[in-house]
């Protein structure tokens, strides 16, 4: 009598052809990394730097994306201001992504009632906007940082969550997950080691969606006046602080502006490539 064996799953396997758009899209994203980690080497400017004599001098050779009200420079601060933004895109969607998980996969192990009250408490935060329920949050705590974070990542994580969810009894009843529990393994294992990792990939593509989503919410917030305040070069306080300018001096409004859709374009072109990837190699 053959010993049973678990159904194979299909090896992953890449295609590394890539498109000018990705290539593109990398390239942002490398920029964006870069200026996030030394930014030094992107500018010799100091973003604080003041010069009343060039203040909101329209852009040049010498100042790329122009100057603002106290004569600083714009790219400048555009870059300084990467570490800010790219750390609340992460910082909201890891916080939305764990949140996710827990609620998700509770839910979908544990099914009966308990799957019942969390989907039904998930319905119900997903019905409001997420900008609302950062509203709400911003206005009890105050803005910063942190509470940017916490408001964005909290709006996010009930859509997510409803995802890992759907995800988790997918893989519940796939076969090689009832071919484990068949041969006698135990449910801790049958969880770490099948339904877990095969729950989790397809996410990751959406995890890489979220971080561009987070830093256009982020940057509303600010543009609001909810989000960091000025002096700070986070990308949405730039845009608060030019607000008042924006009729006379486009470029503080503008340029950031650009700045931040085309790095959440670039992020989100990332995402649906490694989205098509995994899901290809799945088949």
């Amino acid at each position: 009598m053959s010993a049973l064996t678990l159904p194979a799953r299909p090896a992953i396997r890449f295609d590394l052809r890539a498109r000018p758009g990705t290539v593109l899209a990398l390239l942002v994203v490398a920029f964006l990394v870069l200026a996030a980690l030394v930014p030094g080497l992107l500018t010799h400017r100091s973003p604080t730097a003041i010069d009343l004599q060039n203040n909101l001098a329209h852009p040049s050779w010498s100042h790329p994306f122009g100057t603002d009200d106290a004569g600083r420079d714009l790219y400048t601060r555009v870059v300084y201001g990467a570490r800010e933004s790219l750390g609340i895109g992460l910082g909201a969607t890891a916080l939305a992504m764990a949140v996710a998980i827990l609620l998700g996969f509770t839910a979908g192990l544990a099914g009966g009632w308990v799957d019942v009250v969390i989907t039904r408490a998930l319905e119900v935060v997903f019905a409001f906007p997420v900008l609302l329920l950062a509203l709400l949050l911003i206005s009890i705590r105050g803005p910063s940082v942190g509470t940017v974070i916490v408001a964005v990542g909290l709006g996010s994580a009930p859509g997510y969550a409803r995802m890992v969810r759907g995800q988790v009894r997918s893989v519940r009843q796939s076969g090689y997950v009832e071919a484990a529990g068949a041969l006698g393994h135990r449910r801790t294992t049958v969880i770490r080691r099948h339904l877990f990792p095969n729950a989790i990939r397809p996410l990751v593509a959406v995890m890489t969606l979220g971080v561009g989503q987070s830093i256009v919410w982020a940057s509303g917030l600010a543009f609001l006046g909810l989000g960091v305040s000025p002096p700070s070069s986070e990308w949405g306080a730039l845009l608060d602080a030019g607000r008042q300018y924006i009729t006379t001096s486009w470029w503080l409004e503008i340029l950031p502006g650009l700045v931040i859709v085309l790095v959440a374009l670039a992020v989100t072109s990332l995402g649906r490539t490694l989205q098509h990837r995994l899901e290809g190699a799945a088949r």
